[in-house]
């Protein structure tokens, strides 16, 4: 008699937290704790409120940035537009063994 055993299938998806996948999750923690740095150092050095508006304001942006690459994928692809001919250099390797004779 054979023996089932439940099978996890999800090994090989990202990782998900709170709608962020994979990588973008490092570059929102990245941009929480940039944000919240210069928003402390803004507060103290200019203004309580100015360093408030300035903290969310980096928060949101950077947020929405994520978005944005996100939607691009998981793997940055650069997507080239047009024809790219490769130019062939095979008649070259031929000259270098062959000498002059006189």
């Amino acid at each position: 008699m054979e023996r089932l055993f439940p099978v996890y299938r999800g090994l090989q998806r990202p990782l998900t937290y709170k709608g962020f996948k994979g990588r973008f999750i490092y570059w929102g923690v990245g941009i929480l704790l940039l944000s919240l740095v210069i928003g402390a150092l803004s507060m103290a050095l200019i203004n309580m409120y100015v360093g408030a508006v300035i903290m969310l304001t980096l928060i949101l942006g950077g947020f929405f940035y994520i978005g944005i690459q996100q939607k691009k994928g998981l793997h940055n692809k650069t997507r080239s537009i047009g024809i790219y001919l490769q130019t062939n250099h095979l008649s070259k390797i031929n000259l270098y063994g062959k000498t002059k004779r006189i």
